[in-house]
């Protein structure tokens, strides 16, 4: 079964016979088989040529770049391989026309507020009382179906976070004082924290993007800009609660992340290479994790679900079953 792949140490990263070679500053070498790798994550300094680009590109191998603060910097592609004239046509008219570029924006916000309040829900069901921002949410979903433009949508998005946010205080049972959602820069370790989670659930929405015909520039809630891949943006907002978030009140309510996995003297705007290593791997554990799905009767794993979701997305599209986004069920 193919796997990521994150690398923290300085090194070179190149091709040797049929497989990837990496070697270490002190010149430890280390191979790993390509017909084993989905996606490779480059967390350090890393220096390799375009035989082995070439080679990845063969095998469709995506790779995911951050610098020393963790922060996402970009993402190779390999030229894609499933491309289809038609569903580029049917994308980008489904954004061209606002009645149904809206109608696909409000399905992503119903989905991701909803998967919101139910992780609400969930902990007030396990003593944590925060029942006034379940109703306070509620009521802002209503609003939803009544949006007049992507502005409006937003604004209402916005919001449904905003009460969200409130409420960690009360779900993380750590002195972590978080009022709101910062960025650019981070302003205490929380926020560092959402943003680095967020981006990596972001990565693997784009990995899915990238093994299904859909083109992830054309987007329908977030704006389509250059230098980012905004259908992820999109899809993304699905996964962040149910994946992202439920990872950090995990992390922070077991002490595996706590004020010293920051740089404190960077405004806890750095995360410890440990405490890097430690999210990706609670990640990983996550995505691989599976739940029987209730309309597949089959078991699959979270990672796969953002692939069914690309599908679902891709048949609403060609007119052939309306996209009903992700809800948890249970």
């Amino acid at each position: 079964m193919k796997r990521s792949y994150y690398i923290y140490n300085n090194g070179i990263l190149k091709r040797q016979d049929n497989s990837i070679a990496f070697v270490d500053e002190n010149g430890e070498k280390r191979y790993i088989p390509i017909e084993t790798v989905n996606e490779i994550y480059v967390m350090s300094e890393m220096d390799f040529n375009t035989n082995l680009i070439n080679y990845l590109s063969q095998y469709g191998v995506v790779i995911h770049f951050f610098n020393y603060y963790s922060f996402y910097t970009g993402t190779f592609q390999p030229r894609e391989k499933l491309v289809s004239g038609n569903l580029l046509v049917n994308q980008v008219n489904h954004y061209t026309d606002n009645e149904k570029r809206l109608d696909i924006a409000k399905r992503f916000i119903d989905g991701a507020s909803f998967n919101i309040y139910r992780n609400l829900r969930y902990y007030n069901g396990r003593g944590k009382d925060v029942q006034i921002y379940m109703d306070k949410i509620e009521e802002l979903r209503k609003q939803i179906p009544k949006s007049k433009s992507i502005q409006e949508l937003m604004g209402y998005e916005g919001n449904i976070r905003k009460i969200y946010y409130e409420s960690w205080n009360i779900l993380i049972d750590q002195d972590i004082n978080f009022e709101k959602r910062v960025k650019n820069p981070h302003d205490n370790m929380i926020n560092t924290l959402i943003s680095y989670v967020n981006t990596l659930v972001y990565t693997k929405v784009l990995s899915a993007i990238y093994n299904t015909q859909l083109n992830p520039t054309v987007s329908y809630l977030h704006e389509p800009g250059s230098r980012r891949f905004s259908l992820s943006l999109d899809i993304a907002e699905i996964f962040k609660p149910i994946i992202g978030d439920r990872l950090i009140f995990s992390l922070l309510n077991k002490k595996q992340i706590t004020e010293k996995s920051f740089t404190k003297d960077l405004n806890y705007l750095h995360l410890t290479k440990e405490a890097s290593m430690t999210i990706v791997a609670e990640l990983d554990k996550k995505l691989q994790t599976t739940i029987k799905h209730k309309e597949l009767n089959k078991n699959v794993s979270y990672e796969y679900l953002m692939k069914l979701e690309c599908y679902k997305l891709i048949k609403h599209l060609l007119g052939e079953k309306e996209y009903e986004p992700f809800k948890i069920w249970w």
